[in-house]
């Protein structure tokens, strides 16, 4: 068998990552969980609430959807200084989005997004530079918004209604431990890019010789070289770039967060104190995704949901329908985008006759 080339084997690597069977696995697991979660609370009657849908929250949870694909597109094209149309900045961020659904959540789109963007014509070293800068921008964005939630909801941020002893602590531990290791990270790599590059890259180099890290050293190297790349790649970009690039990543993050306010205030009444909880528990709850190692988050996503956001719904039955359609609208629907923008994507890329390999892997 011929040897695969570095461009070929980069190439194969991503889509294998891409290719649709990968779907099957996350839909058999979420759906398999919140059928259970059905069949273990319905009770006649628990749906009612349906009948008094308010369409003015469903169309505001729409357009929030939309805004927020449409400020993921608007980012991804003004970091990349307009290098990609803006067709190639919606099939980067359908992809994107559509990897982020199909790897573990530990893992995400962010490692495939950087060949997706060399993919199209951009240079790998910046890709990955940009990648890197958009990691920063929504880890910054977390750093920011926590205190604010927490100054905000206090105590109420934590579901005490449905945890209680260890399992509460573990959560509260979870979520300070998640919080001052994105700081930590977002900090270092605010240094490194915009200070002193050379000395976090041997920073990484001397941590990883340790022993019991030493199997990730290739790992922290390759890192190390990368914020070098990024750092001499972005140093020289205005104010005007990073506050547009600031911007965005609010923008995209807040509508991120407002989808399940919106959700459960069009089928209950939910008050302006509670809609804003609502959003801070969002930050409890991403948490638990952030350990998950199911494609996507699978499964977990959904068992998790009542435990947050239970007490705003009342049933439990209505509780697990407000579990489906979330994960309909934010990530059902990415798997379904994600099929239909990859066989179009890889086209353009690759030619048609990759588009049958691909598409039956």
């Amino acid at each position: 068998m011929p040897q695969l080339t570095q461009p070929q084997a980069e190439d194969q690597q991503l889509l294998d990552k891409l290719r649709p069977s990968r779907i099957v696995l996350p839909v058999l697991i979420g759906l398999s969980v919140v059928g259970f979660m059905f069949w273990r609370s319905y009770k006649p009657g628990d749906l009612a609430p349906l009948a008094n849908a308010k369409p003015l929250w469903l169309l505001l949870m729409l357009v929030v959807l939309v805004a927020r694909d449409a400020g993921y597109v608007y980012r991804i094209r003004y970091l990349t200084e307009k290098v990609l149309s803006w067709r190639a900045a919606l099939d980067v961020i359908m992809l994107w989005e559509f990897s982020s659904c199909v790897l573990p959540s530990a893992v995400g789109g962010t490692a495939v997004a950087p060949v997706l963007l060399h993919k199209e014509g951009i240079p790998l070293g910046k890709s990955v530079a940009y990648i890197m800068a958009t990691a920063m921008l929504d880890n910054l964005y977390y750093v920011l918004m926590v205190p604010l939630v927490v100054l905000i909801g206090g105590d109420a941020l934590y579901p005490h209604e449905a945890l209680q002893g260890g399992l509460m602590a573990t959560l509260r531990a979870g979520f300070v431990l998640s919080y001052v290791f994105v700081t930590a990270y977002a900090l270092l790599m605010l240094y490194a890019i915009f200070v002193n590059p050379q000395s976090v890259r041997r920073l990484f180099i001397r941590l990883f010789t340790m022993r019991g890290l030493r199997r990730w050293r290739n790992k922290a190297y390759q890192h190390g070289n990368e914020l070098v790349l990024a750092s001499a790649q972005l140093r020289g970009n205005g104010w005007g770039y990073w506050l547009r690039a600031a911007l965005s990543t609010a923008f995209v993050w807040t509508a991120r967060y407002l989808v399940i306010g919106c959700l459960i205030a069009a089928f209950i009444d939910v008050s302006w104190p509670e809609f804003w909880l609502i959003f801070g528990r969002n930050l409890t709850y991403k948490v638990i995704l952030l350990i998950a190692i199911t494609p996507g988050g699978a499964g977990v996503a959904e068992g998790a949901f009542p435990t947050f956001f239970g007490k705003f719904i009342g049933t439990p039955t209505m509780t697990n329908f407000m579990v489906l359609l979330y994960r309909i609208v934010t990530y059902y629907l990415y798997l379904v985008l994600g099929a239909v923008f990859l066989p179009r994507w890889v086209t353009r890329i690759y030619g048609k006759r990759k588009v049958e390999q691909v598409m039956h892997s």
